[in-house]
Order: C-alpha cells, then sequence, then structure tokens
C-alpha cells in the first residue's frame, strides 16, 4: 500500500526546543487529540482542531523558556497530566490548563532534559543529574560530559529503576541509583532517547537513540550488557536527528518509527520480515523538527504525523484525503469549507497588514521624537557547528525563527569554504588584507525570501587557530544583526574516539610543570574539538582521537603537573608543542618539555596519505583530458577509435568534474601536510629544512610513493 499524507499547518506558536509538544490521549480509539506545545516565551498552549481550525483549550501566561515538556500520571493510567521545565523549575497542569505543582528543584543551572515515571521525576543539567521522587531528592549523578537527554526504562514491566543518559562524548551511560552500571558506545554524540514501540518493546528493555550526525539505533539495554539491534546509517546526509516515536501510520497492526532531523526532513520507517526498518516516506519541512508524534488530530478516523518546528508552527500529515470522491452535494459542502476558511484567512491577513502598518508609523513617530529611544527588536538564532568525519569538513547550520536576509561570514584563519547542494543562497567575496587585521575571509550569502534556515561548509587548517565569526541578519525592521563566534581549534579535524591501534609507531610529547589538572585541562580544551569544559572527576584523565582527513590517532593522557601525548603524526605532536608551550608561557608557568619520536611513523603517515594523494592526482588529470575527449568526440562523431580508458572518462564526465568541484584546494591541502610532516620531522632533531621545500614540490608534481619516501629518508 502506497502511503499519501497530506500536509496542514495548523498554527504557530513561539520558538520551541526539542521535546516540548506531545498529544494528550484520547477518550476513545481514533478520537481527535489535544495537542499541548510549550515555547520559548514560557507559554504552554494547549488546542484541539474543530472543522479545520484551532481551538483553544487553554494558554499559560508568558514566563522563562520551556524546554522541556512530558506527560505523567499515576502508573497504568492514562498519562494526561503535563509537566514543563522551565530554568530550574517544574510545573505542572491538568489536561484543563490547571497548575497544580509548582517544584524548584536545587539544581543550579537550567533543566535541559526531562522525563516523568509514576512519582519518579528525572532531571538533568548539562551535566548533574538528579532523580526525585515525590518531589523528595533520591540518588544524583555527575556526568563526565555533556547530557542531552534521560529516559527510564519502564518501571512496570521491570519492577527496578534504570535511568539512562545519552551523553556528548558518543556514550549512553546507564545508572542504578546514584552509581554507573555500565557505559553504551554509539557512533555519534546521541541528542535523543525514546522508549522503542512506546513502551521498551516485550522486555522492556528496547531503547532507541537519535545521534547529531543523522544515525538512528535499537539497543535492548538489560541489567548485566547491551545487545545493539540495528542501526540505520545516515547514508543521504541528512541532518542531526531530534526526535523520534512509534506510531501504527499504515494501519497494519505494526508501528512505525518516526523519525524528526534538524534539517526539516521528516522519515517514517517500517520493518522488514529481519526486524530491520527501511525508509518508507519522507517529506521536507523549511526547519528543524524539534517534537514528533503519531496519533489522530484533524479529524476522527484519520490517523496522522505531527511535528513541531523551531520557529514553532504545528504541523500534520494526515491520511484524510484531500480531495474526496462523493457525490454533488458533498462536493458543494467541501469547497464551501473551503471558501470560508480562505475568506477566514484573508480577513486575518488584512487586518494583520493594518496592525503593522500602524505600529510601523507609530515607530517612526515615536523615533523622529526628542525624547527618542532606539528599540533593537530581539530575535533568536540556534546554531550547530559540528565536524564531518565522512570528508573532514565542519557544517555550520543557522536557523532563525524569521526570514534570514544575509549572513556574512568573517575569519582570522585560513578556511576553505565548500559548497552545499541545499544551499540556494548566493555568496559573494570580498578581498581582505590577511597581513595587519589577520582576516582570512570575508564572505556574504545572500538568502532568498523566506528562508530561514542556512547550512554553510568549511574546512580548516590543522595548526592555523584563531575564530570563525558569522553576522546574522534577519529581515526585520529595523535592521538589526546578531554575532555567533566558532572556534577554530589547532588540532580542528581531530574527533574523540573510544579506541585506538596501539600497535602503530607512536610519537610522544611529555609535559612537566607546576600546574593544576583544571590548567591542563584548559589547555586540552583549546587545543581539541569534543573536549568536555568542565574538568574530569577524578586524578587524571585520558582521550582518545582520530584524524578526520589522514586517520592519524592521538592519545591523551594528563594529571596535575604532567601530561603525556602519543601520535602516530609527528606534525599532530609538534602543533600540540607549539600551542601548549604558547599557552603555558601566558600563564607564566614554566614547562620542561621532553619527546620521542619514532622515525617509522613518519613514513606510516606517508602511507596514509598515499591513497588520497593518489586519488587527487588521478582525479586532476582525468579532469583535464575531458574537454580534449569531448572535443575529439564531436570531431569523430563517435567514441569507439578511443581506449577504454578514455572512453570511460567521458562516460563519467560529469561525476569527475562534481568530484573536482567537491575538493578545492584539496591537492593543495595534501601537498601542505606532506610539506609540514617533513619540516617537522627534522625540526625535532634541530635541523631547518626549509630550504629544501621546492626540491619535495618537484617530487610531488611527478608523484611516486617510492621516491616520496626515499627523497624523507635522505634528506637527513
Amino acid at each position: 500500500m502506497e502511503l499519501q499524507l497530506a500536509r496542514v499547518d495548523y498554527l504557530q506558536v513561539g520558538v520551541t526546543s526539542q521535546k516540548t509538544m506531545k498529544l494528550l490521549p484520547a477518550s476513545r480509539r481514533r478520537a481527535t487529540q489535544k495537542v499541548v506545545i510549550g515555547d520559548h516565551d514560557g507559554v504552554v498552549t494547549c488546542f484541539g482542531i474543530k472543522k479545520g481550525e484551532a481551538m483553544p483549550v487553554f494558554k499559560t501566561l508568558p514566563g522563562q523558556r520551556i524546554t522541556r515538556l512530558e506527560l505523567g500520571g499515576a502508573l497504568n493510567t492514562p498519562q494526561e497530566k503535563i509537566f514543563v521545565a522551565t530554568g530550574s523549575e517544574v510545573r505542572g497542569f491538568t489536561k484543563r490548563g490547571k497548575q497544580f505543582l509548582s517544584f524548584e528543584t536545587n539544581l543550579t543551572e537550567n533543566i535541559k532534559a526531562m522525563h516523568i515515571s509514576g512519582a519518579d521525576l528525572f532531571l538533568c543539567a548539562s551535566y548533574i543529574y538528579n532523580h526525585y521522587c515525590d518531589c523528595k531528592d533520591q540518588h544524583y549523578y555527575l556526568s563526565g560530559d555533556k547530557i542531552n537527554d534521560v529516559l527510564c526504562l519502564p518501571v512496570e514491566k521491570l519492577s527496578c529503576i534504570r535511568p539512562i543518559l545519552a551523553c556528548q562524548d558518543r556514550v549512553l551511560r546507564v545508572l542504578q541509583g546514584s552509581d554507573l552500571l555500565y557505559e553504551v558506545e554509539v557512533s555519534g554524540p546521541p541528542t535523543v532517547l525514546a522508549l522503542n514501540n512506546g513502551n521498551g518493546g516485550d522486555s522492556g528493555e528496547e531503547l532507541l537513540f537519535g545521534t547529531s550526525d543523522g544515525k538512528v539505533g535499537l539497543i535492548q539495554v538489560s541489567s548485566a550488557s547491551p545487545v545493539h539491534k540495528w542501526e540505520v546509517r545516515n547514508e543521504k546526509k541528512r541532518g542531526g536527528i531530534l526526535c523520534v516515536d512509534n506510531f501504527d501510520i499504515l494501519g497494519d497492526g505494526v508501528k512505525e518509527l518516526l523519525v524528526g532531523r534538524d534539517d526539516g526532513m521528516l522519515e517514517i520507517y517500517n520493518f522488514d520480515s529481519t526486524n530491520e526498518p527501511v525508509l518508507r516516506y519522507d517529506h521536507a519541512l523549511s526547519e528543524s523538527i524539534t517534537s514528533i508524534q503519531g496519533g489522530c488530530v484533524g479529524k476522527d478516523g484519520y490517523d496522522e504525523i505531527l511535528a513541531s518546528t523551531y520557529s514553532g508552527w504545528v504541523t500534520g500529515l494526515t491520511t484524510e484525503p484531500v480531495h474526496r470522491e462523493g457525490g454533488f452535494g458533498e462536493e458543494l459542502k467541501i469547497s464551501q469549507e473551503m471558501q470560508n476558511k480562505i475568506s477566514s484567512l484573508r480577513n486575518e491577513l488584512e487586518h494583520l497588514q493594518i496592525k503593522v502598518l500602524q505600529e510601523r508609523e507609530k515607530y517612526q513617530q515615536s523615533s523622529r521624537s526628542s525624547t527618542a529611544l532606539s528599540a533593537v527588536p530581539a530575535f533568536s538564532v540556534n546554531d550547530k557547528f559540528t565536524l564531518n568525519k565522512d570528508d573532514a569538513s565542519y557544517s555550520l547550520i543557522l536557523e532563525v525563527q524569521t526570514a534570514i536576509d544575509n549572513v556574512l561570514v568573517q575569519s582570522d584563519v585560513p578556511i576553505d569554504l565548500l559548497d552545499v547542494d541545499k544551499n540556494s543562497a548566493v555568496v559573494s567575496f570580498s578581498g581582505c588584507d590577511s597581513e595587519p587585521n589577520s582576516n582570512f575571509l570575508l564572505a556574504t550569502y545572500r538568502c532568498q525570501a523566506n528562508t530561514t534556515r542556512l547550512e554553510l561548509k568549511i574546512r580548516s587548517i590543522e595548526g592555523q587557530y584563531g575564530t570563525l565569526q558569522a553576522y546574522v541578519t534577519p529581515r526585520i525592521q529595523p535592521k538589526t544583526c546578531q554575532l555567533c563566534q566558532y572556534q577554530i581549534k589547532p588540532l580542528s579535524l581531530h574527533q574523540r574516539t573510544h579506541f585506538i591501534d596501539h600497535d602503530r609507531p607512536m610519537n610522544t610529547l611529555m609535559l612537566k610543570g607546576h600546574f593544576s589538572f583544571a590548567e591542563i585541562h584548559s589547555w586540552v580544551v583549546f587545543c581539541l574539538p569534543e573536549v568536555p569544559e568542565k574538568t574530569p572527576i577524578g586524578d587524571s584523565v585520558t582521550f582518545y582521537f582520530q584524524n578526520t582527513f589522514l586517520d592519524t590517532q592521538l592519545e591523551s593522557t594528563y594529571r596535575k603537573g604532567e601530561g603525556f601525548f602519543k601520535s602516530d603524526n609527528i606534525s599532530t605532536i609538534s602543533i600540540l608543542k607549539d600551542v601548549l608551550s604558547k599557552e603555558a608561557t601566558k600563564r607564566k608557568i614554566n614547562l620542561n618539555i621532553s619527546y620521542d619520536i619514532n622515525e617509522v611513523s613518519v613514513n606510516h603517515t606517508l602511507k596514509l596519505i598515499h591513497p588520497k594523494l593518489e586519488y587527487q592526482l588521478l582525479l586532476a588529470k582525468k579532469v583535464q583530458l575531458i574537454d580534449a575527449l569531448k572535443e575529439l568526440q564531436v570531431h569523430e562523431g563517435n567514441m569507439d577509435f578511443l581506449i577504454p580508458e578514455y572512453r570511460c572518462i567521458l562516460e563519467e564526465a560529469d561525476y569527475l568534474l562534481e568530484e573536482y568541484k567537491k575538493q578545492p584546494a584539496h591537492l593543495e591541502r595534501l601537498y601542505g601536510m606532506i610539506t609540514d610532516l617533513f619540516i617537522d620531522k627534522f625540526k625535532f632533531k634541530g635541523t631547518n629544512v626549509k630550504t629544501k621545500v621546492p626540491l619535495l614540490l618537484e617530487i610531488l608534481d611527478s608523484y611516486d610513493q617510492n621516491a616520496l619516501i626515499a627523497f624523507f629518508d635522505a634528506a637527513a
């Protein structure tokens, strides 16, 4: 059966956070349900749909931004009590809007994640987890990295409380009381958790998770150890997962998997004979999907998928047919309903236009008066700056609650801007003087009308560090701009990993000095991405990293007074040595620096670079031949006379050009890495070989792996 869904936009509230929209339980099966949603204005809105119109049930007064909204109630009863997290407080409302709970927690930070199970309340700030029972403190846990979400497996099935934390360091932490039971490593930073099938499956132990790099997986969290069931890879390079749910939209008695992504993609997966998820349907919304639920909203008997977006739109994808087949009378009735709705919307639009003109005139008059005060309109920017493992580039996603006019991007370090297929903005580059002002990039993205989300891609150079700045200007009056800043770190292409290969030839950097654990941790945070800003618990810590471009590795172990850094890439050790000594000098701390260089590691790194360099050189040669081969083809009328290799180039011409276009300055980047490796190898020996770099570049132009290795060995 082909799945056909029609889109309906119900209403718009304020800007929403992740997991802040729910459907209240229905009084009977397939009866319409009420929708409750909380926004950044602190308003909880509950509404139902009657004759296609949103009819309010209740609306609370504004307050602090709502960061989570959950439904609760006594176990094994309809979950129809509404709980919202706002600041460090939890409030409870009945389904009619009467407030029955105002619980001020002992958290010093704002609540980021919340889960409710009967009388048990599970709350998380950035690093802190708290468990309350009947608003009394029960358990506490301090996480090693930022907590993105929290969930508890169903108590009624397990007869024990088993909370799970989704943490930024690619780990799910399973708790027992205030203690860590065990950790589950997942393939990306988990952003959202949900019970499989809404109840944890038959065992009650099945947990769905979504990651910031777009993967969805299922894990069985047993009391002893986890069992990985399946994982959906992000083959189409879509956005990160913000929300998941299960609902039987096909009506076949089996619940489908619903997924909402931060690029506005809504997906429905059903399950094949082996219980593996298969993408059945997708629909693109223009902004990130913060919540997703399946239910019956618009009309009795018609199921739908309901989603809330970042700017506060509540949108449904309904199974109700847009055009019904029926007699003349029914068609007339439908068209009359539609005409009434169009007329109502037209009147509302005219009223809003008149109101806007009045307010604009009022503002102009007040701004010209002698006692005028300038009022800067506030607007919300949802931004995300993440490293992509697949192509070693950074994605900068900027989302605004209103249409974006333009974005000015400025950088004080050399970076490349890469093409993004989904980006329809027009980019123009301005000349900039890098010497006195350290200004390496100045680019303006002019957005088309109604663009609320812009995605940029950049690639940085390791060893070059500084700040990337984005000036976001929306289409609002009076003109205003918001500045967003992002740190480009010295080892910006490194990503946290759980394991490294200890058999590789490693170079070691050792630091000793009078510095505290917090001080050396702050230096590591400055140098490397994905390191939690909070100083780790304990006396020492070890982090593992992998270079997303070269696949080289880094092991970082440090404690008070000493640090050890091991890598199979000499350039990584060289960058760390320079930056760490510079940071220590700033704080007037004397460092005793020693290192142990493994000569074998240089050839090992060259072998890792070899396939990438060979591919790029071959690609460049093929692209250079395309025009000449096309001219020959036109002249001769066919390709039969060409050797198979040249025929293949012509057949793949579009793909080759697309690949070449995707990799600007890729060859130069690889040349730069080999040059740095050459200089760094001899720098540790106390020899300056910069005069030999032109000779190295000549060897690279007529590249042969053995000749390059021989040059590195002979240059001493």
